[in-house]
């Protein structure tokens, strides 16, 4: 697994074995690694951490010491401790449209992966184990997830968002949509939500669909700001912090606790949604907000844009009160994703492969987001530019009007897709995520020359 969830930070007062030993510790008693899990090796635990021998070993030792790992001799540290409690107040026991069919040469849309990121022979063979399982074929799923995935989940998202869960609390659905929906049927009709303005406009259908009042919150550098919400008063506060602010920024941590104090005060439900938060690659993770209050937090994660697009999984994590209430509501409800695939997922986490793949994810997406800006700004260099590093791509604002029509035929004809708005026709999103490196720059140029003859159009207009 990966070590995301071991905090720390080298401009700290406290020592850094003692931010090391005080993460782990924290995981074990919150049940998060349990008896028998193994720690990572010292060797691998200082190049990741960039770090010496000593300070992993003193740590490590301190762990022993108190009885919380033992150290087997040409093994590795164990998890000694066996804590049964669980974590933070505690476990209960559309149809194809012709557009989307159209090929294009330049697809600069967030609707495709980076063919390298995965090993498709490998998930393959875990689909084709899962068929050849007969007797798992022949029955329904379990509507709050397999149990053996939401069990490779809770250690998946402890160890690469730091995620505060227990099997118990994890529900899974087909899609971050789904998931909402099913999350609004348990928290009921007619609230108030805080959202960011054109974030998810998915989960924006989901809310009217439950008649929720929509209101849109102001954000400063740092994010959604209190004064916003303490004009709005929301029910629920639907977050993206790894996007979040007027520079899509990740979001500081003295802002994030600034929002749990204030839902904490004013009783409201604050909503993760952590899209691909795993995948941050140019700037140090931090740890999820759910991580700091899980009472009050409804963590949600995918795996669009981390393994496949055609792999609809999405997962929850409850917080004690709404998961007692999908207890209380799991006979009426039935599950959405595909068993197969969700056993296949269980097995390719439980394998460690994932591992790799989030590091090569990592590697590939950090190279194209350089090169992706670089020729942005050499194509367009008088425009604004935003970097939305989670969601894989870069708004650009252009200082000029263009002629909508010329621009949106003159890229249709070159085979050119980006992420325009309706509402702003001079903002664009150039993603990197699914395009081949080598065509970035021509793609670039082409765009840049039907944009500016799109602007000489309009203006010739005028």
């Amino acid at each position: 697994m990966l070590y995301d969830f071991i905090i720390t930070d080298k401009n700290a007062a406290t020592p850094m074995y003692r931010q090391i030993y005080t993460s782990i510790r924290q995981a074990i008693e919150n049940g998060n690694l349990k008896q028998g899990d193994k720690l990572p090796s010292i060797r691998r635990l200082c190049q990741t951490l960039n770090i010496s021998k000593t300070t992993v070993i003193a740590a490590y030792d301190r762990l022993a010491a108190e009885g919380y790992v033992l150290n087997r001799p040409q093994s590795g540290y164990y998890v000694a401790a066996d804590f049964e409690t669980l974590p933070a107040a505690s476990e209960k026991s559309g149809d194809t449209t012709e557009q989307e069919k159209q090929f294009y040469e330049y697809d600069f849309s967030t609707k495709s992966i980076d063919s390298r990121i995965i090993d498709l022979s490998a998930w393959r063979k875990e689909i084709k184990n899962i068929i050849n399982s007969t007797y798992l074929q022949m029955s329904y799923g379990d509507v709050q997830g397999e149990e053996a995935l939401r069990s490779a989940l809770q250690k998946y998202a402890l160890g690469v968002r730091s995620v505060n869960a227990s099997a118990a609390r994890i529900v899974v659905a087909a899609g971050t949509q789904a998931v909402l929906c099913l999350l609004c049927s348990l928290i009921g009709c007619q609230k108030r939500v805080a959202i960011q303005r054109d974030s998810f406009i998915q989960s924006e259908y989901v809310f009217r669909s439950f008649q929720y009042d929509i209101c849109y919150f102001e954000s400063d550098d740092s994010g959604v700001t209190l004064a916003s919400l303490n004009e709005i008063q929301p029910d629920i506060i639907l977050l993206n912090p790894n996007f979040s602010g007027t520079a899509g920024v990740n979001m500081p941590l003295t802002r994030r606790l600034e929002i749990i104090r204030w839902a904490a005060q004013h009783h409201a439900l604050i909503l993760e949604d952590d899209y691909n938060g795993e995948l941050r690659y140019s700037s140090h993770p931090l740890p999820c907000v759910q991580s700091y209050d899980a009472d009050h937090t409804v963590y949600i994660g995918s795996f669009s844009k981390v393994l496949l697009p055609s792999v609809r999984i999405s997962y929850m994590v409850l917080p004690e009160d709404l998961s007692r209430r999908f207890d209380d509501n799991r006979a009426y409800l039935n599950q959405t994703a595909s068993k197969t695939e969700q056993l296949a997922l269980a097995a390719y986490l439980n394998s460690g492969k994932i591992d790799a793949h989030i590091r090569r994810a990592r590697r590939i997406y950090l190279e194209k987001s350089r090169d992706t800006l670089f020729f942005i700004q050499k194509y367009f260099p008088d425009s604004t530019v935003v970097f939305h590093e989670t969601s894989l791509y870069y708004s650009v604002r252009l200082p000029f009007q263009v002629n909508r029509a010329a621009m949106d035929a003159g890229l249709e004809q070159s085979g050119i897709r980006l992420m325009t708005r309706e509402f702003d026709e001079n903002v664009f999103g150039i993603s990197f995520s699914g395009i081949p490196s080598k065509k970035i720059e021509e793609g670039l140029r082409l765009t840049s020359e039907i944009i500016y003859q799109a602007k000489n159009h309009c203006e010739a207009s005028q």
